[in-house]
């Protein structure tokens, strides 16, 4: 056995550019799919549906307040609701600052 056999391999399947890598995920993130099931989806994901399903309309502000979670992991769950199409999202009449998300139509 020589000393080039018993040597790994240097990172075989890496990408050399991560910028690449990156504009894929958020690619791939920020294009709908309607197929994901709310059971493919994360427990933050599923506790916001089920908070939107009891209180109907709600803005990000309140849904973070009835979930008691912190408001960026309801903006991560609302985007994966959003991008399953189990939610959606409309301009508050009380403030146009902020959107009220309820439960998609089906």
């Amino acid at each position: 056995m020589s000393a080039t056999d018993s040597e790994p391999d240097a990172e075989p399947d890496r990408d050399p550019d991560p910028e690449l890598e990156s504009e894929a995920e958020s690619e791939s993130e920020s294009a709908p799919d309607p197929s994901t099931t709310l059971t493919d989806l994360p427990p933050s994901a599923k506790l916001v549906y089920k908070v939107l399903e009891y209180e109907g309309s709600l803005t990000q502000e309140e849904l973070a307040a009835e979930s008691r979670l912190c408001s960026r992991t309801v903006r991560y769950a609302l985007g994966k609701l959003e991008n399953a199409e189990h939610v959606d999202s409309r301009v508050s009449l009380q403030d146009a600052r902020q959107s009220k998300y309820r439960i998609a139509e089906q």
